[in-house]
């Protein structure tokens, strides 16, 4: 559906902001741009929705390149992050504003901000103004007014980002549901990973300009592909290798691993082993094949709701050594105390020795 080849823009001389991206969308595919803030996810959204030009390489949708193309003409919905609704206009004004500019006859306008009323939720709203909607709902007519002229791609910047967290998080279930009801393909930036998990189906990992990794929601969590993707998606437990892995065992300040697969035969100096947060089990035996006892002392409980985060200095450490491990929460379950000595098991399996992103 959409292909964007070897993508470089700079506003700056000595500045690139995108430098060499490339990727490829699938016909009702979602796609989200991830990333830390000034990586280049909104001008490379901007370049595909022709609002930018770039200094190299080519956008093609469908085929065609459209990389020259004026924005209003190439069928592509751009909604913004403030949404911009017109204040003078009611929410079916607003919705339909685009048909009209196309010249749609009023009675097809009319059916067909009916039936996007109906498909986010808004029926009876048509003769509501803007300044009587919450934040909510604006979020909806503006999501509709995009997608009225069935553009052939989507693209969404931050859609849900000036909503409180309970509101986001309904909402992006809700927009998912959208964007699969009307089969629209969509591109979409956040640098929120829980909305990115929750909305795509694949995620595309951007840092200083250039795509590192780019995966379905799942795949990218277990197997980030170097440090900074680990770091970005939050996992704390990434523990700097003493020494070069011998076969599959690595040693670490936290003790000594076999892990079921070899690390890269190229390791960077900055080469981490990764202990997801859920790899721990408090179980007094040992879960399966997989697990290795683990001995240490508490430093820290926090309660999560239905989770618990507790903080472990291992008993071995050889030196400056904490680990965080996140456990279920289940009512009647003793929570370990500040000072114990507790015994875990290691998931072995989900262990990784992530690279750094240069080598």
């Amino acid at each position: 559906m959409l292909e964007v080849v070897d993508i470089h823009k700079r506003f700056a001389p000595d500045k690139p902001v995108l430098q060499g991206v490339s990727l490829a969308l699938a016909r009702e595919e979602i796609l989200c741009l991830l990333g830390p803030s000034g990586c280049g996810k909104s001008t490379l959204l901007r370049v595909i929705a022709g609002l930018e030009s770039p200094d190299r390489g080519e956008v093609r949708l469908r085929g065609v390149v459209i990389t020259r193309l004026p924005p209003h003409r190439r069928g592509i919905g751009l909604m913004f992050q403030d949404y911009a609704l017109f204040p003078h206009l009611d929410v079916a004004g607003n919705i339909g504003y685009g048909l009209r500019m196309q010249g749609v006859p009023a009675a097809e306008r009319r059916a067909r901000v009916d039936a996007l009323l109906a498909l986010v939720n808004l029926q009876g709203y048509a003769r509501r103004t803007v300044d009587e909607l919450s934040g909510g709902e604006q979020q909806r007519v503006a999501l509709a007014r995009t997608l009225a002229p069935n553009p052939a791609l989507l693209l969404l910047d931050e859609p849900v980002a000036n909503l409180d967290r309970l509101l986001r998080a309904e909402l992006v279930q809700e927009l998912r549901r959208i964007l699969k009801t009307l089969h629209v393909t969509t591109i979409f930036v956040t640098h929120d990973q829980e909305e990115a998990f929750a909305l795509a189906d694949r995620v595309a990992v951007m840092h200083a300009g250039r795509i590192v990794q780019v995966d379905a929601p799942p795949q990218l969590y277990r197997r980030p592909a170097n440090t900074f993707v680990a770091e970005f998606l939050g996992f704390r437990n990434l523990l700097p290798l003493l020494g070069a892995p011998t076969e599959r065992q690595v040693s670490t300040a936290a003790g000594a691993f076999v892990l079921p697969e070899a690390a890269p035969k190229s390791l960077a100096p900055s080469a981490r082993l990764l202990i997801p947060p859920d790899a721990a089990v408090l179980d007094a035996a040992s879960p399966g094949a997989t697990y290795v006892p683990f001995r240490g002392r508490v430093t820290a409980t926090i309660f999560r709701g239905s989770l618990f985060q507790v903080e472990v200095t291992p008993a071995t450490a050889a030196a400056a050594c904490q680990l965080s491990f996140e456990f279920r929460n289940r009512g009647r379950q003793r929570l370990p105390q500040v000072g114990e000595d507790i015994l875990l098991w290691l998931d072995t399996s989900q262990m990784l020795v992530v690279n750094d992103e240069e080598a």
